[in-house]
């Protein structure tokens, strides 16, 4: 008889749903202890786990470490054969086991009392040796697995990776943990560059910026326009400060009101006082302002007014900023 394999996948679902939805219920005392535990911690939340409670053990740290909370994983086997050296009185230890008797985080224990370590359990059996010898224990226990043989960790492994979550966010919160923070711990990804990447990172600077001096003919700022391929040129006082803007846009303007380009100056088509903006500023914020306004490209002034770059909607693209 074949199999429904969409009956499957939902029940499957609706266990696994069930389970985590009666986790909530075990957040009690222990819970709070073992955050406390975390917070305090001088040295790193080591986190160790055999089997699929070590796959499930290293995304826990992974987690806490990308959150504010120094984490690492240990595996229990290699911890006997000279990882335990990692380990030290100022860490705390987070050992996962389903059952609490896994005899490679069994060893641990004696280890672990003599350096003085606090040690969090979290396992699906509250009378087992692992949880009794915990400072706190947190019960990842479940009614049953979704593996219709009871054999293979399903529902256990998702409610232990939800009580890793929850210490995650429990944690970060209790941090102060902001996005900043965890841009810092992701330079490499899309909100690490929009939280760190700024605009004097990626703008023009020096030659490149498009450059004509007040009374210039407008043809030949247009040749500078050309010339530097950005749509646009600063105009510029005889001090060096910012007097105006010209863009391509303005140039439509320009022709739809009949100024006659080969007689026209560039004071008399160019946009003054510019929207402008300062080198500091996030390339994601100036991003916002090109949205907003409906414009291409910024002027960047220094504290004086004088034009020290320019940055342009396709550079902000091209970092990966959007």
């Amino acid at each position: 008889m074949p199999i429904d394999y969409r009956s499957s996948a939902r029940r499957t679902i609706a266990m696994e749903g069930a389970a985590v939805t009666a986790l909530s219920d075990k957040i009690d005392d222990d819970f709070t202890r073992a955050c406390e535990l975390m917070l305090a911690c001088q040295g790193r939340v080591v986190v160790t786990g055999m089997g699929k409670s070590g796959h499930i053990g290293r995304k826990i740290a992974a987690t806490l470490a990308s959150t504010g909370t120094p984490a690492m994983y240990v595996h229990p086997g290699e911890a006997s054969h000279g990882d335990m050296g990692m380990i030290t009185a100022q860490d705390v230890v987070l050992a996962l086991s389903n059952s609490g008797s896994t005899a490679e985080v069994i060893t641990m224990l004696p280890l672990l009392k003599r350096l003085g370590t606090p040690l969090i359990s979290m396992t699906g059996n509250p009378a087992s040796e692992l949880a009794k010898a915990a400072n706190a224990h947190l019960d990842a226990g479940v009614a049953e697995e979704a593996c219709p043989l009871g054999l293979a960790p399903t529902s256990s492994t998702t409610v232990a990776l939800v009580l890793g979550d929850a210490l995650a966010i429990a944690l970060l919160e209790a941090r102060g943990f902001t996005a900043n923070d965890f841009a810092f711990s992701h330079p490499g990804g899309a909100l690490g560059r929009k939280l760190l990447l700024k605009i004097e990172d990626i703008m023009h600077t020096g030659a490149e910026i498009p450059t004509v001096a007040s009374g210039t003919p407008l043809t030949n700022a247009l040749l500078e326009m050309s010339s530097k391929a950005l749509g646009m040129t600063t105009i510029q006082n005889s001090d060096g400060t910012l007097l105006g803007l010209f863009t391509d846009g303005d140039l439509r303007r320009a022709i739809d009101h009949g100024v006659d380009i080969q007689r026209a100056r560039i004071d008399d088509v160019m946009t003054r006082n510019p929207r402008s903006v300062q080198p500091g500023m996030l390339a994601a914020e100036a991003l916002y302002i090109m949205e907003e306004k409906k414009i291409t490209a910024l002027i960047v002034i220094d504290e004086h007014s004088h034009p020290v770059g320019v940055v342009h909607l396709h550079d902000i693209l091209r970092a990966g900023v959007a």
